[in-house]
């Protein structure tokens, strides 16, 4: 049997989406299937336009066109980074799977130095108000700029003018590339982006059951706990992937425990909220967290009213 698994053609895009195919392969003859998947190259819109992210949207910017695709039956199923897609729930789709999560660290790629030790003035670039704030946060005396591109556009820039540029972590260990991260950021330092570091197969809700088993068998249930927890919290706080707002939840022994920080712009002030529960209760103990943020000012913070 064959299946179609589209993805965007970026090279990051690529290897996830094909280390994905190879596990649905695996899982699929561990019952005794047969599967072929080949990948469907799909351009979207943050492929084409050269607009910095954060003018327009990054929320869904690289997610709608594979959608499209996948319930104009172009593909069969469609691999995205967690953090890009909306918080919502798509009503015509299933999110099937949510792998086991990837490093969900930042990391900061320089010339050898770490973020202590970068000299003053110092010009680092990201293009996330997240990683930006929580830099200036540490190091107010750095120059943060914008900064988009592919992997290698981005740590080109190293020889083009910047000192530093922060990536994710996972992004370069999926790529093999971990070793040109300089110093991978704590997240007592920085918090990651909500649902960093994981990956989500969708396919359409009638999908053939006799390969749809294979992809739900990809699930990871401690990831998709996490990251739905930390994807609530986002929910309520309304604010996109390019928002100043970091979360990380973790599982252990059924008990989640999330962190969240929202941050102003300029890093001068932050909001902190660790929350604990069940972590069969995620979603509400990720919106839980959401309002107790917003009723100490999150919005403010965000450049809301």
């Amino acid at each position: 049997m064959k299946l179609r698994l589209g993805t965007r053609g970026s090279v990051l895009a690529r290897t996830q989406s094909g280390m994905v195919a190879d596990a649905i392969v695996e899982a699929a003859a561990a019952r005794g299937i047969e599967l072929d998947v080949e990948l469907v190259f799909i351009r979207t819109e943050g492929d084409v336009s050269q607009t910095p992210l954060v003018g327009i949207s990054q929320t869904g910017v690289f997610v709608n066109a594979l959608r499209d695709a996948l319930m104009a039956g172009v593909c069969d199923i469609i691999v995205h980074s967690l953090k890009d897609i909306p918080t919502a729930s798509h009503p015509d789709l299933d999110l099937a799977a949510i792998p086991v999560r990837e490093d969900v660290r930042d990391a900061l790629c320089t010339r050898g130095e770490s973020l202590s030790e970068l000299a003053p003035g110092a010009r680092v670039g990201t293009g996330s108000p997240r990683r930006a704030a929580q830099i200036l946060a540490q190091r107010p005396d750095v120059t943060v700029e914008g900064l988009r591109g592919n992997v290698d556009t981005r740590l080109g820039k190293l020889h083009d003018g910047l000192d530093a540029v922060v990536l994710a972590a996972a992004g370069l260990s999926r790529m093999g590339r971990l070793e040109d991260a300089t110093q991978l950021l704590d997240p007592s330092v920085m918090l990651p982006a909500p649902g960093q570091g994981a990956l989500a197969v969708e396919i359409m809700p009638d999908a053939d059951p006799a390969w749809a088993v294979a992809v739900r068998d990809l699930d990871h249930a401690p990831t998709r706990q996490a990251v739905t927890a930390e994807r609530a919290l986002l929910g309520v706080l309304d604010a996109g992937c390019a928002a100043p707002v970091g979360a990380h939840a973790t599982v252990k022994d059924g008990v989640l425990t999330l962190k969240a920080r929202v941050i102003n712009a300029d890093g001068s002030l932050a909001l902190n909220e660790t929350t604990s529960g069940p972590a069969t209760e995620a979603s509400s103990l990720g919106r839980r967290t959401g309002f107790t943020l917003l009723g100490r000012g999150a919005a403010r913070l965000m450049g809301g009213s």
